[in-house]
């Protein structure tokens, strides 16, 4: 174990998914010709004044509620100035001293990327605020060109609290947002199409020692390069301080190619910025009527689903934590777990069979024929005798495919269990005088000669015998 503590915070930018920008009418929307969606307001022209989007600002105060957090009734917008050429302004409008939403929580759990699993808990989110997105440079060689198109998109940046430790928990922590949002409708957190973009901000330090110099690493697109730059970081921060080298606050990102983080720049600080309040738009005002008809109105967030699958349903912690990685998958098996005995085997098929042969068919859930209720008759049948254990994975792939009942499939694939007494006992029969060596083995206590002589009439029977009667029936037959 390292002799240096691990100080995490993390810095994510969150596109809102509204119908139009945040301070304009252009339509918020991916993949349009360059500079299509464009306005004199969202390019900066002169004499022009923006207006705040009332759909940005109700997915702000949802993604507050989502994430038990604290609801400002007074907020104000701010100018931050900066230049950079794919920012019209040449400054843009956020928020410093007033945000949204404040003191969040964040749970983490599961498995992290390293394959170790994370202790439970929450981690403190300091604060959501609203501002506006920029657009994108693309580099050409010998010229850069500029799309606005997403310039003024609405962005929610959330900050947590430095309360993780490690690269698994920083992990943890994005996986956790992301899946918060997705719940809210707020964002579809795309990190290809830029939805979700992650700055990193890293120490190390000796316990009971003040905290070391932070480092940023900037515009993490990734989840799994965000994993990567922090146990670089936490490496290179940590051979620095081994042969007493200085680590300065600075901007570093991402090169996956080598592998490692890159200086970027010297850090800015927040005087650099110049902030100071935004002329023209007026504070946002809310009532605690309005923030009480908004959380009457939310949908669950994931850890509400966890808890009622463990509650509900008895299934264990790992077990809700994987059902409820995506928001369809969760709705499904909750629906489905309300039919059967035990929601313990819908879960073991959602979790193994399931999820194994949509990777295979490189397909989401909502792509297949597979309802709910098919689930439900399929572990019916199960459950009742009417097929095997084993039958299930033969069945499963045909309900992707086609709309039939779990019960014609496994007729039409010979499926169907044998409990027919007379003919069990006549493969019984037939097996026992075959194997005397086995019959043997278990007068003479062995146990694993049941199995064998089952697995032996399970052969004979085309897979068609019922396991519990077949032991029943040879133990009965040999005692």
């Amino acid at each position: 174990m390292s002799e240096y503590e691990v100080i995490i915070g993390l810095e994510i930018h969150v596109q809102a998914k509204t119908k139009s920008k945040v301070f304009c009418s252009c339509k918020n929307e991916y993949g349009a010709p360059p500079n299509s969606n464009v306005c004199p307001i969202c390019l900066a022209h002169p004499g022009v004044l923006p207006v705040v989007n009332q759909e940005a600002i109700n997915q702000i105060v949802k993604a507050g509620l989502m994430t038990d957090s604290k609801i400002a009734l007074y907020s104000k917008f701010d100018r931050k100035s900066y230049f950079y050429p794919d920012q019209p302004k040449n400054y843009q409008i956020t928020q410093f001293d007033l945000p949204f939403v404040e003191a969040g929580k964040i749970p983490i759990g599961g498995k992290g990327l390293s394959g170790e699993m994370i202790e439970p808990r929450e981690i403190g989110m300091e604060r959501i605020h609203l501002e506006e997105d920029v657009g994108k440079s693309t580099h050409h060689g010998t010229h850069s060109t500029v799309d606005y198109n997403r310039a003024g998109v609405p962005l929610l940046e959330t900050v947590s609290m430095p309360e993780m430790h490690s690269a698994d928990e920083a992990y943890a922590y994005v996986q956790s947002l992301q899946q918060i949002m997705r719940y809210g409708g707020i964002s579809d957190c795309d990190q290809e199409k830029g939805q979700f973009r992650c700055d990193v901000n890293i120490s190390i330090h000796k316990p009971g020692t003040p905290f070391g110099t932070k480092v940023e690493i900037k515009n993490l697109n990734s989840t799994r390069h965000i994993w990567l730059s922090i146990n670089y970081e936490i490496e290179r921060q940590t051979e620095m301080v081994e042969e007493g080298i200085e680590i300065h606050q600075e901007t570093r990102r991402w090169n996956d190619a080598r592998q490692e983080t890159v200086h970027m720049r010297f850090k800015e600080t927040a005087d650099d910025y110049r902030y100071f309040p935004e002329p023209d738009l007026p504070p946002v005002v809310l009532s605690s009527d309005q923030i009480e008809q908004w959380r009457s109105e939310m949908p669950m967030t994931p850890k509400a689903y966890r808890e009622q699958f463990i509650n509900e349903f008895k299934v264990t912690e790992y077990d809700a934590h994987v059902l409820t990685l995506d928001k369809a998958n969760a709705d499904f098996f909750a629906e489905a777990a309300k039919g059967v005995k035990k929601p313990k085997t819908v879960a073991n098929v959602m979790m193994n069979t399931l999820n194994s042969l949509l990777s295979e068919a490189g397909k989401e859930l909502f792509e297949t024929e597979l309802k709910p209720q098919d689930l439900i008759d399929l572990v019916k049948l199960q459950e009742g005798n009417v097929i095997s254990k084993s039958a299930i994975a033969k069945i499963l792939p045909v309900l992707l495919e086609e709309n039939k009942s779990a019960e014609q499939v496994a007729k039409d694939l010979d499926l169907v269990q044998q409990n027919d007494t007379g003919a069990l006992e006549g493969w019984v029969d037939e097996v026992i005088a075959a194997n005397p060596k086995a019959v043997g083995e278990f007068k003479e206590g062995q146990k694993n000669a049941v199995n064998f002589l089952m697995g032996q009439v399970m052969k004979a029977s085309r897979g068609k015998a019922n396991p519990p009667m077949v032991i029943q029936m040879i133990n009965k037959k040999l005692s």
